[in-house]
């Protein structure tokens, strides 16, 4: 897979491109608006949008750390360390100045940028195959759709920009679109991206294919409640037969990455590039205790608590496989490949979609729509996998939405959706008793307000 980063200098939009595999260093250098003119040119220009996912605002640390730490599982246990970031988000008292939530605004729009320079440009550009042409099409508008999803569920409004910004001065001045009519723009481009998009298969599995659209559409629509919508989305997936429960040794093996319950996911290596293609998720967010081999100074900054770990029953496969424990009793994920060259570098994908999930946001719609035994069926796919059984509590909407709610914990630990879970089911104030409605959500970078006096901060920052 070749990545290329763009850099903006002086107003000028630079492409450095490598070969993730074969070339380790950069062996192009070209200005934007000379270089798009045929197909291999825009390509490259795709796999920048993707590359963009691989950021620390983005996946590799920011995004994982804002949907797990404020969460009631993971915490962190050097509040202190590393400009106190992390600690900020744990405790609820994020000030503008946070560098971590200056990433995520800022990798976010890169990627945005990025995505809109290839959709701006395509339609121009001839194709040897107008399918692949199209699928390129679907590809951004779902990576687009999917940053403008986590901005909106962490910032709350934002600007949505969906034309290229050519000159840097014309992004001045951009006020934040009300949430709505960003939902409104994510909705489109997904459904938009579900009719462009081919449907998995091994030539293609590494990229978005149709079902990862339909798969973040109705995570969507779950979030903005509208559950027919999210339910016509995500039964498609299943109807699809593209993706299937596998063992749960083999979810998060590094040797069998993309696998059949992926749905997508970011992409990391290890040993490319003087090791700057893995991630340092496995450094920052496991115990300071933890030492495996040679690999020493992990960062402990989203640790797991020990009554999470004793809600996994005695039998339940998922313990040791998913999580562990250590003697001093503070449990971690053991979704992260350890790394073999260097403690930033491990390489595991980070798994954005996956069936399990389809089939636990399913369990949740039935539930709510008063479909409880549809419900506990998708509900027993799920425990019967990690040999739990039937489920055979009380079959009323409240307890099975809770048994529904608790295998979202024990099943997608640490995988960056509790926080927005909570989020989205209003429950901050029941379940981790934040009762300041201002600490739903984060504030608008400080250097961002300072650099464009149009934005205005959240309340309460």
């Amino acid at each position: 897979m070749r990545i290329l980063k763009i850099i903006l200098i002086g107003g000028l939009f630079f492409i450095v491109s490598c070969e993730k595999e074969l070339i380790q260093n950069p062996n192009t250098d070209k200005v934007a608006n000379n270089f798009y003119t045929n197909e291999a040119e825009l390509e490259e220009g795709v796999n920048a949008v993707y590359a963009t996912l691989q950021f620390g605002g983005n996946y590799d640390i920011a995004i994982p750390a804002l949907g797990e730490i404020p969460g009631e599982d993971a915490y962190d246990e050097t509040p202190a360390n590393d400009g106190g970031v992390y600690g900020e988000i744990d405790q609820y008292n994020v000030i503008p100045q946070n560098g971590l939530i200056e990433n995520v605004w800022r990798d976010a729009y890169k990627g945005i940028q990025r995505a809109n320079i290839v959709l701006n440009r395509i339609e121009d550009i001839a194709y040897d195959n107008a399918t692949t042409k199209k699928a390129r099409i679907g590809e951004m508008l779902f990576i687009r759709s999917l940053y403008y999803f986590n901005l909106v569920r962490i910032f709350g409004d934002v600007p949505l920009v969906v034309e290229e910004i050519i000159n840097p001065q014309d992004s001045f001045g951009q006020t934040r679109t009300p949430k709505e009519d960003v939902y409104n723009q994510i909705i489109t481009d997904l459904t938009l991206a579900v009719d462009l998009l081919p449907n998995r298969n091994e030539g293609n599995k590494m990229r978005v294919v149709k079902t990862a659209a339909y798969t973040l559409l109705g995570k969507v629509y779950l979030t903005l409640g509208d559950y027919p919508n999210a339910y016509d989305n995500l039964i498609e997936v299943v109807k699809s037969k593209s993706h299937k429960l596998i063992p749960i040794e083999e979810v998060f093996s590094t040797e069998n990455e993309l696998n059949e319950e992926i749905i997508f996911a970011v992409q990391f290596a290890s040993g490319i590039n003087a090791n700057s293609e893995g991630t340092d998720a496995y450094r920052m967010f496991n115990p300071t205790g933890r030492v495996e081999g040679n690999m020493t100074g992990t960062k402990g900054h989203g640790v797991l608590k020990p009554d999470f770990y004793d809600l996994y029953e005695e039998d339940d496969l998922r313990k040791g496989v998913y999580v562990d424990v250590l003697e001093s009793g503070i449990a971690y994920s053991k979704k992260l490949a350890i790394p073999s060259t260097v403690i930033g570098d491990s390489e595991s994908d980070w798994v954005v979609l996956r069936y399990a999930e389809v089939l636990l946001m399913l369990a949740e719609i039935e539930n709510q729509r008063g479909n409880i035994d549809i419900a506990i069926g998708y509900l027993n796919e799920i425990r019967e996998r990690v040999n739990l059984g039937l489920y055979e509590g009380l079959e009323d909407k409240n307890s099975v939405f809770n048994e529904i709610d608790l295998q979202r914990r024990l099943e997608l630990v640490w995988e960056g959706h509790r926080w927005f879970d909570i989020l989205r089911q209003n429950r901050a104030g029941e379940v981790l008793g934040v009762s300041d409605s201002n600490r739903l959500l984060m504030p608008i970078p400080a250097k961002q307000i300072a650099t464009d006096s149009a934005l205005e901060q959240n309340p309460g920052y």
